[in-house]
Protein backbone atom coordinates (compact mmCIF):
# COMPACT_ATOMS: atom_id res chain seq x y z
CA UNK A 1 0.00 0.00 0.00
CA UNK A 2 1.34 3.26 -1.12
CA UNK A 3 2.53 5.78 1.59
CA UNK A 4 1.08 9.69 1.96
CA UNK A 5 1.42 12.30 -0.84
CA UNK A 6 4.66 13.73 -0.82
CA UNK A 7 5.60 17.55 -1.32
CA UNK A 8 5.77 17.33 -4.95
CA UNK A 9 2.26 15.82 -4.77
CA UNK A 10 3.32 12.18 -5.27
CA UNK A 11 2.98 8.75 -3.41
CA UNK A 12 6.09 8.16 -1.20
CA UNK A 13 6.80 4.32 -0.89
CA UNK A 14 6.92 3.99 2.72
CA UNK A 15 5.99 0.66 4.33
CA UNK A 16 5.76 -1.14 1.04
CA UNK A 17 6.10 -5.23 1.23
CA UNK A 18 8.69 -6.87 0.21
CA UNK A 19 7.77 -8.91 -2.63
CA UNK A 20 9.92 -11.95 -1.30
CA UNK A 21 9.09 -12.25 2.27
CA UNK A 22 6.03 -9.93 2.61
CA UNK A 23 7.29 -8.42 5.31
CA UNK A 24 7.09 -4.59 5.69
CA UNK A 25 10.23 -2.79 4.53
CA UNK A 26 10.71 1.08 5.22
CA UNK A 27 12.85 3.01 2.47
CA UNK A 28 16.11 4.50 3.64
CA UNK A 29 16.40 8.03 4.43
CA UNK A 30 17.71 10.23 1.54
CA UNK A 31 18.94 12.98 3.29
CA UNK A 32 18.46 16.73 2.53
CA UNK A 33 21.50 17.20 0.21
CA UNK A 34 20.01 20.82 -1.45
CA UNK A 35 20.55 22.18 1.96
CA UNK A 36 23.86 21.21 2.92
CA UNK A 37 25.20 22.08 -0.52
CA UNK A 38 23.46 25.80 0.35
CA UNK A 39 25.17 26.17 3.59
CA UNK A 40 27.99 25.47 1.80
CA UNK A 41 28.26 27.64 -0.99
CA UNK A 42 26.78 30.12 1.40
CA UNK A 43 29.61 29.66 3.74
CA UNK A 44 32.43 29.85 0.92
CA UNK A 45 30.93 33.30 -0.21
CA UNK A 46 31.28 34.34 3.26
CA UNK A 47 35.06 33.32 3.81
CA UNK A 48 35.25 35.02 0.10
CA UNK A 49 33.45 38.06 1.27
CA UNK A 50 35.84 38.57 4.21
CA UNK A 51 39.13 37.90 3.25
CA UNK A 52 38.13 40.83 0.02
CA UNK A 53 37.09 43.07 2.83
CA UNK A 54 40.01 42.45 5.46
CA UNK A 55 42.62 39.97 3.38
CA UNK A 56 45.41 42.14 4.47
CA UNK A 57 44.40 42.62 8.86
CA UNK A 58 44.51 38.67 8.34
CA UNK A 59 47.33 38.53 6.34
CA UNK A 60 49.39 40.70 9.16
CA UNK A 61 47.54 38.96 12.11
CA UNK A 62 48.75 35.59 11.12
CA UNK A 63 52.46 37.11 10.01
CA UNK A 64 52.12 38.81 13.75
CA UNK A 65 51.27 35.46 15.30
CA UNK A 66 54.22 33.51 13.62
CA UNK A 67 56.58 35.92 14.27
CA UNK A 68 55.59 35.42 18.11
CA UNK A 69 55.93 31.48 17.84
CA UNK A 70 59.47 32.01 16.59
CA UNK A 71 60.93 34.38 18.43
CA UNK A 72 59.21 32.29 22.16
CA UNK A 73 61.05 29.32 20.58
Amino acid sequence: MPGPPDRRGGRTNAAVPAPETGTVVDPPDRGDVPGWVLITLMTAGLVVALWALAGEAFTSMFQDAMNKVRGAG
